[in-house]
């Protein structure tokens, strides 16, 4: 696995819209109807990575702890499901349900969407605020496979705090790494 960081989306970007198809209802969910005006969190995950598969009983608790708090979380998968069929929208589905995640897990077949974002890896962690404004974008922490750290999600904690709290976020902010989106071979 090549180690990928995030590209860093310029804060302040205006979220693009986009309308998925939720792998585990069969709808279509948009943007505008997913978002929160409190704060909006857009992850890109996907099932197979080693870094999302560390980080992943970590990103359920924190998102539970800030969705009752009012912030919404949407998770993306856009990787190349020919050539990883482990992040095929039905096992996509089976893992949401296994695991119980509190928020939509769609489907990005495009991959329009991901380059919307300018998504690099997984995870990729984008946190809007109620203007859909990009307030932060980088790690969950700073715990990797095999570094012993533990998962906190302490930077985006940080960064949602700072939100809820009506600051801004600061703007030293680390990039994510993770496995890179496993793009459709033209």
């Amino acid at each position: 696995m090549a180690l990928t960081p995030s590209t860093m989306l310029p804060l302040a970007t205006l979220a693009p819209a986009f309308s998925l198809p939720d792998t585990v209802s069969g709808r279509s969910l948009s943007l505008a109807e997913l978002q929160s005006d409190r704060a909006t969190v857009v992850m890109f995950i996907c099932n197979h990575c080693p870094y999302v598969i560390h980080i992943r009983d970590g990103l359920l608790k924190l998102a539970r702890d800030y969705i009752a708090q009012g912030v919404a979380f949407i998770a993306i998968s856009s990787n190349d499901v020919a050539n990883y069929p482990d992040d095929a929208p039905d096992k996509m589905a089976a893992l949401a349900k296994r695991e119980h995640f509190p928020f939509p897990y769609l489907y990005d077949e495009s991959q329009m969407v991901a380059r919307a974002y300018q998504a690099a890896c997984t995870p990729d962690f984008f946190v809007f605020d109620g203007a859909m404004k990009l307030a932060y974008r980088g790690q969950l922490d700073d715990s990797r496979p095999g570094n012993g750290k533990p998962v906190t999600g302490v930077d985006l904690r940080a960064a949602l705090d700072a939100l809820l709290a009506g600051r801004a976020v600061g703007e030293d902010q680390i990039p994510s790494v993770g496995c890179g989106i496993k793009w459709k071979r033209a």
